[in-house]
Protein backbone atom coordinates (compact mmCIF):
# COMPACT_ATOMS: atom_id res chain seq x y z
CA UNK A 1 0.00 0.00 0.00
CA UNK A 2 1.57 3.14 -1.25
CA UNK A 3 0.80 5.92 1.62
CA UNK A 4 2.14 8.58 -0.73
CA UNK A 5 -1.75 8.81 -2.01
CA UNK A 6 -2.89 9.57 1.65
CA UNK A 7 -0.03 12.41 2.20
CA UNK A 8 -0.35 13.70 -1.23
CA UNK A 9 -4.26 14.60 -0.19
CA UNK A 10 -3.33 15.42 3.22
CA UNK A 11 -1.13 17.91 1.74
CA UNK A 12 -3.21 19.44 -0.89
CA UNK A 13 -6.02 19.76 2.05
CA UNK A 14 -3.77 22.18 4.10
CA UNK A 15 -2.49 23.93 0.69
CA UNK A 16 -6.42 24.12 -0.28
CA UNK A 17 -6.96 25.60 3.28
CA UNK A 18 -4.22 28.02 3.27
CA UNK A 19 -5.28 29.58 -0.12
CA UNK A 20 -7.86 32.01 1.81
CA UNK A 21 -4.69 33.71 2.99
CA UNK A 22 -2.19 35.78 1.70
CA UNK A 23 0.72 35.22 -0.15
CA UNK A 24 2.38 34.70 2.75
CA UNK A 25 -0.18 32.38 4.53
CA UNK A 26 0.25 30.56 1.23
CA UNK A 27 4.34 30.02 1.33
CA UNK A 28 4.17 29.13 4.93
CA UNK A 29 1.35 26.23 4.12
CA UNK A 30 3.71 24.96 1.33
CA UNK A 31 6.75 24.87 3.27
CA UNK A 32 4.52 22.68 5.93
CA UNK A 33 3.11 20.35 3.94
CA UNK A 34 6.32 19.78 2.28
CA UNK A 35 7.52 19.46 5.73
CA UNK A 36 5.27 17.49 7.32
CA UNK A 37 5.61 14.73 4.53
CA UNK A 38 7.39 12.08 7.32
CA UNK A 39 5.79 12.89 10.38
CA UNK A 40 2.25 11.68 8.48
CA UNK A 41 3.85 8.64 6.87
CA UNK A 42 4.95 7.70 10.38
CA UNK A 43 1.67 8.60 11.88
CA UNK A 44 -0.28 6.30 9.15
CA UNK A 45 2.32 3.68 9.50
CA UNK A 46 0.95 3.57 13.51
CA UNK A 47 -2.42 3.64 12.82
CA UNK A 48 -2.35 0.68 10.85
CA UNK A 49 -0.13 -1.06 13.25
CA UNK A 50 -3.55 -0.56 15.92
CA UNK A 51 -5.20 -1.95 13.27
CA UNK A 52 -3.48 -5.13 12.38
CA UNK A 53 -3.14 -5.63 16.38
CA UNK A 54 -6.76 -5.49 16.79
CA UNK A 55 -7.97 -7.19 13.34
CA UNK A 56 -5.38 -10.06 14.92
CA UNK A 57 -6.95 -10.08 18.21
CA UNK A 58 -10.10 -11.58 16.44
CA UNK A 59 -8.55 -14.00 13.91
CA UNK A 60 -8.02 -16.51 16.42
CA UNK A 61 -4.99 -18.56 14.56
CA UNK A 62 -3.83 -15.80 13.03
CA UNK A 63 -2.00 -12.52 12.98
CA UNK A 64 -1.88 -9.55 10.89
CA UNK A 65 1.60 -7.61 10.94
CA UNK A 66 2.33 -4.24 9.39
CA UNK A 67 5.64 -3.53 7.82
CA UNK A 68 7.60 -0.74 6.24
CA UNK A 69 8.93 -1.89 2.64
CA UNK A 70 11.19 0.96 1.34
CA UNK A 71 8.13 3.93 1.00
CA UNK A 72 5.58 1.39 0.79
CA UNK A 73 3.45 -0.35 3.68
CA UNK A 74 3.04 -4.14 3.51
CA UNK A 75 0.68 -6.58 5.47
CA UNK A 76 1.02 -9.79 6.24
CA UNK A 77 -0.69 -12.51 7.63
CA UNK A 78 0.93 -15.36 9.40
CA UNK A 79 -0.19 -18.66 11.61
CA UNK A 80 0.06 -18.29 15.16
CA UNK A 81 1.99 -21.59 16.15
CA UNK A 82 0.04 -24.34 17.97
CA UNK A 83 1.20 -27.68 19.86
CA UNK A 84 2.34 -30.20 17.26
CA UNK A 85 -0.92 -32.38 16.00
CA UNK A 86 -4.24 -32.02 16.65
CA UNK A 87 -4.66 -33.46 20.06
CA UNK A 88 -0.67 -32.76 20.69
CA UNK A 89 0.31 -36.59 19.80
CA UNK A 90 2.96 -35.67 17.24
CA UNK A 91 1.63 -36.52 14.39
CA UNK A 92 1.97 -33.46 11.68
CA UNK A 93 -0.74 -32.45 9.55
CA UNK A 94 -0.57 -30.12 6.36
CA UNK A 95 -1.68 -27.06 9.03
CA UNK A 96 1.13 -28.21 10.86
CA UNK A 97 3.60 -27.89 8.20
CA UNK A 98 2.48 -24.70 6.89
CA UNK A 99 2.60 -23.22 10.38
CA UNK A 100 6.39 -23.92 10.31
CA UNK A 101 7.07 -22.07 7.42
CA UNK A 102 4.82 -19.23 8.72
CA UNK A 103 7.01 -19.05 11.39
CA UNK A 104 10.57 -19.26 10.01
CA UNK A 105 12.42 -15.98 10.71
CA UNK A 106 15.94 -15.02 10.87
CA UNK A 107 18.59 -13.68 8.12
CA UNK A 108 17.79 -13.22 4.74
CA UNK A 109 20.07 -14.91 2.30
CA UNK A 110 20.65 -13.38 -1.17
CA UNK A 111 20.56 -16.10 -3.96
CA UNK A 112 21.36 -15.49 -7.78
CA UNK A 113 18.76 -17.45 -9.80
CA UNK A 114 19.61 -17.66 -13.49
CA UNK A 115 16.47 -18.48 -15.57
CA UNK A 116 15.32 -18.48 -19.34
CA UNK A 117 13.96 -15.76 -20.83
CA UNK A 118 10.84 -17.37 -21.66
CA UNK A 119 10.94 -18.73 -17.79
CA UNK A 120 11.43 -15.36 -16.31
CA UNK A 121 8.78 -13.60 -18.23
CA UNK A 122 6.11 -16.37 -17.19
CA UNK A 123 7.00 -16.00 -13.46
CA UNK A 124 7.16 -12.01 -13.75
CA UNK A 125 3.46 -12.59 -15.06
CA UNK A 126 2.74 -14.80 -12.73
CA UNK A 127 4.25 -12.60 -9.60
CA UNK A 128 1.98 -9.67 -11.47
CA UNK A 129 -1.25 -11.17 -11.15
CA UNK A 130 -0.38 -12.24 -7.40
CA UNK A 131 0.27 -8.83 -6.77
CA UNK A 132 3.56 -9.63 -5.56
CA UNK A 133 7.17 -9.06 -6.82
CA UNK A 134 9.30 -11.77 -8.49
CA UNK A 135 11.74 -12.47 -5.11
CA UNK A 136 8.40 -13.04 -3.46
CA UNK A 137 6.97 -15.19 -5.92
CA UNK A 138 9.87 -17.11 -6.07
CA UNK A 139 10.18 -17.42 -2.29
CA UNK A 140 6.79 -18.62 -1.64
CA UNK A 141 7.12 -21.00 -5.05
CA UNK A 142 10.55 -22.23 -3.26
CA UNK A 143 8.63 -22.52 0.64
CA UNK A 144 5.62 -24.54 -0.98
CA UNK A 145 7.79 -26.93 -2.99
CA UNK A 146 9.78 -27.44 0.61
CA UNK A 147 6.28 -28.31 2.22
CA UNK A 148 5.31 -30.46 -0.71
CA UNK A 149 8.42 -32.52 -0.44
CA UNK A 150 8.17 -32.61 3.51
CA UNK A 151 4.69 -33.93 3.30
CA UNK A 152 5.83 -36.33 0.76
CA UNK A 153 8.64 -37.56 3.14
CA UNK A 154 6.63 -37.22 6.31
CA UNK A 155 8.74 -35.30 8.19
CA UNK A 156 7.84 -32.65 10.74
CA UNK A 157 10.59 -30.15 10.66
CA UNK A 158 13.06 -28.66 7.83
Amino acid sequence: MDLGNYVSRLQDDLNAAAALGDEQTRATASALAAAIEPAARLLLLSALTDFAGEVSSELGNRSVGVRLNGSEVAVDVHRTPTAPGPDGDGTTTAEDLGAAFDDVTGDISRVTLRLMDQIKSKAEEAASQNGVSLNSWVSQAVQGALKDQMRRSGRDNF
